[in-house]
Order: C-alpha cells, then structure tokens, then sequence
C-alpha cells in the first residue's frame, strides 16, 4: 500500500514547510528592522512586524495543514470536516503561490509547489470512506441477519433429527411400543369388566330387595 506512506510524506513536507515559511518571514522582518527600510513611505517597524506576524501566522496555518495529514496518515481515514476544510485551502494555496512562482523565482518553484499540491490532494483522496469492514457473515453460512438462513438450517436440521428417530423407532423400540399398547388396552377392558360385574351384583341386589318387599 502506497497512501499511507505518500501521507506520511505529505505531513513531512507540509511540516517543514510551515517551519521555512515562518522563518522566511521572521529573517526579513529582522533585516527589514535592522536595514531601516522603507516601501512606499510606509514606516519600517511597521514593515518588519508585519512579515514577523505573517510569518507566525502562515507557519501555524501549514502547522495545522501538517497536523491534520499527520492525524490521517495514523488513524487511516479520512479527515473529518475542519480537516478537510483546512487542506482544502492549502491545496488552492499551493496552486496560488505556483502560478505566481513561476515568473518571480522559476519552474524549479512552480514544481515544488505543484508535488505540495498533488500532496494535498491525494491526502484528501486516499481515505474517501469508500471501503468497509470485513463481511459480517460469509455467503451460504446462513447467518445473513434477516432470520431466513437461521430458519432453514434450523428446518434441515429438525427434519434430520426426525430422520434418525424415525429410522431407529421401527428396529429398536417397535415392538416393545405395541406390548405395551396391548397390556394398556388389556387392562381398560379388564376394567371395563369388572364395572360391569359390579353393576350386575347391584342390579341383581336391587331386584331380591324389591322381591322380598313385595313377599
């Protein structure tokens, strides 16, 4: 994998950037002091604390530029909004500042500002928040989330077990099941009988008192 390294290296470059532009400006606001120059009838102490405070300002702003590729580059993902923003605006920076190197310094400048470009960019597009995590469950596993694969590996499974009781009720326990279907069918009817036996001797006992009342 190539993005974290060329982050890692954008972070770099943007680092040592911010410090060389912060120490551009802090050694022409000391010249500028020192020389007593003056541009314009603008006053030199005015001048050299300007580019004293650009130059802080802009070292901090490419300091945050550095910070937020560096949090990329660690974390792995894209950066969040301020992040975005921030590299966003120094990305059309760096396009500012090439196309005005070119006729003040040269094409050696417009090229480095221009690699500090692609930089950004790519910083901004190497975790655009397209990949995912790992599938959470593998296909044909059944555990899909939706209950349907659960149920029919559930359905197998059942009938399977219902297999092999079935398969083994008719050698195993077949005839044991229907002696005692037998012996529980010859009981209720011994039953049976000796209900009707006792309902005779009543009846039976019922007509000799009845005969002996009417003697």
């Amino acid at each position: 994998m190539v993005r974290r390294p060329l982050v890692w290296v954008a972070a770099i470059v943007l680092f040592v950037e911010a410090i060389g532009i912060a120490l551009l400006n802090w050694f022409l606001g000391v010249v500028v002091d020192r020389q007593d120059m003056s541009m314009a009838g603008l006053d030199s102490d005015l001048m050299s604390r300007s580019s004293k405070i650009g130059g802080v300002v802009f070292g901090l702003y490419f300091l945050a530029c550095a910070v937020t590729a560096l949090l990329v580059a660690l974390r792995q993902r894209p950066p969040g909004l301020v992040g975005r923003v921030v590299l966003i605006s120094a990305a059309v920076v760096h396009a500012l500042l090439g196309a005005f190197t070119v006729g003040l310094v040269g094409w050696q400048a417009f090229a480095f500002m221009m690699v500090v470009f692609a930089l950004i960019v790519f910083t901004l597009l190497a975790y655009d928040g397209r990949e995912t995590g790992p599938v959470d469950a593998a296909p044909g596993t059944g555990g899909t989330g939706d209950g349907e694969g659960d149920t029919v590996e559930t359905g197998s499974t059942g009938s399977g077990e219902a297999a092999g009781a079935g398969g083994a009720g008719p050698a195993e326990g077949g005839a044991g099941a229907g002696s005692v279907d037998l012996e529980k069918g010859a009981d209720v009817k011994g039953a049976d009988v000796r209900g009707a036996e006792v309902q005779g001797a009543e009846a039976q006992g019922a007509v000799e008192e009845e005969a002996a009342v009417a003697t």
